[in-house]
């Protein structure tokens, strides 16, 4: 029997559909057994200091805020990426103002209007203590933000103890956050 071109050509696809359903049955194997989380990004900059930055505040909400002043508080703060024409972060408003009452959570407008940013959190109520305008993204780029909403722990000191890539809600608070505050 000779290998033929036909054959070759035959054989690839059907080798190559078979590697990937095997992926694909492995991932979603470990989803069902809680080994895998498609949501879990894994954040290069967790153990690290965070970023050097200085960013302006928005509109009718303060004066936005610095590294240097993150890095000054003597207490954990949550720092939260987010956008007004973010869905999720829409969904994690309400979650945020839970949280909130437990601990302050410092949020950057994502690559978004300010006026627009400013409206979106002053509808509802603002979990925020301090908020700043990243409008062009390059700060999310140095904290390694793919995507919002975003958040980062942040111990007294500057340094990032804990990433989420997906909206929070006092669940993920009491399972995540909590339990790297009671270690601080």
């Amino acid at each position: 029997m000779s290998v033929t071109r036909r054959g070759i050509l035959t054989a690839v696809p059907i080798i190559g559909a078979g590697v990937l359903g095997v992926g694909f049955w492995r991932m979603l194997s470990d989803m069902r057994s809680g080994a895998f989380d498609p949501r879990a990004i894994k954040n290069p900059n967790v153990g690290k200091p965070i970023p050097t930055f200085a960013m302006p505040g928005l509109p009718g909400l303060g004066d936005g805020f610095t590294d240097a002043e993150l890095k000054a508080q003597h207490r954990p703060v949550l720092v939260n990426f987010f956008a007004s024409w973010c869905i999720p972060c829409v969904a994690e408003m309400p979650g945020l103002r839970a949280i909130s009452r437990n601990m302050p959570i410092w949020g950057i407008a994502y690559e978004d209007k300010p006026e627009n940013a400013s409206a979106f959190i002053q509808r509802d109520g603002s979990p925020y203590a301090r908020v700043a305008s990243d409008r062009h993204g390059r700060v999310a780029i140095d904290w390694g933000v793919t995507g919002v909403p975003e958040s980062f722990l942040v111990a007294p000191g500057g340094r990032i103890i804990w990433h989420g890539s997906a909206a929070l809600d006092p669940q993920i608070y009491e399972a995540e956050i909590r339990p790297r505050l009671a270690g601080l």
